[in-house]
């Protein structure tokens, strides 16, 4: 972005977490969802962050949103930010998977 200091390069993690099992996968996870899609200069790693996390709270993704909540709070995003976040989603995406992102969101944060 113009004016601005680059971003910290976002990494995946997917070849040393499921590379002995998935490869293509794990391949696919680095190279193209983080290296490419997740340091795209059109939107701040913030913004992908929030964007990844109402993805994740809306298809009851509990799995993977322990990841991007860590993610979004070294993207910037702080842990009032992140509640607020899914207080609000709660009424688009529906109060159980509000409540289930809070649970984990909870043992993220270790409160």
């Amino acid at each position: 972005m113009p004016g601005q200091s680059p971003q910290p390069r976002q990494i995946g993690g997917g070849r040393r977490t499921i590379g002995d099992t998935a490869p293509k996968l794990a391949d696919l996870t680095d190279d193209v969802l983080f290296d490419d899609i997740w340091n795209r200069p059109e939107l701040a790693a913030r913004d992908r962050s929030l964007i990844t996390l109402a993805a994740l709270v809306a298809g009851g993704d509990a799995d993977q949103l322990g990841f991007h909540l860590g993610r979004a709070k070294e993207n910037g995003v702080t842990e009032t930010e992140l509640i607020e976040t899914i207080t609000h989603l709660a009424f688009y995406t529906g109060w159980p998977k509000a409540m289930s992102a809070v649970t984990v969101a909870k043992q993220v944060f270790g409160s």
